[in-house]
């Protein structure tokens, strides 16, 4: 069976926006919430809630999902979330 791998964006309690890559979301999304060890970026910003994912085949594909999302301005990433901001 493949592996399945996502990329996210979060919205953390500042309004602010988090997009990141992982091969678990739900496990991923409790460690922003919760862990000392998790994102330094989200670990100030809680509590965080996922707003958006989508899955990728590979690793590889997931890591430049990422990179294009990051490159997006708030206004394009607000229209990814589907305006549910």
């Amino acid at each position: 069976m493949a592996k399945k791998y996502f990329v996210y964006i979060l919205e953390c309690a500042d309004k602010t926006f988090y997009t990141g890559t992982t091969n678990n979301l739900e496990k991923r999304l409790l460690a922003h919430n919760t862990s000392k060890t998790g994102a330094k970026y989200t670990k100030a910003r809680r509590p965080v809630k996922l707003v958006y994912s989508e899955n990728c085949k590979t690793v590889g594909k997931a890591l430049k999902r990422e990179y294009l999302i990051k490159k997006l301005t708030r206004k394009d990433k607000e229209e990814l979330v589907g305006g549910k901001v």
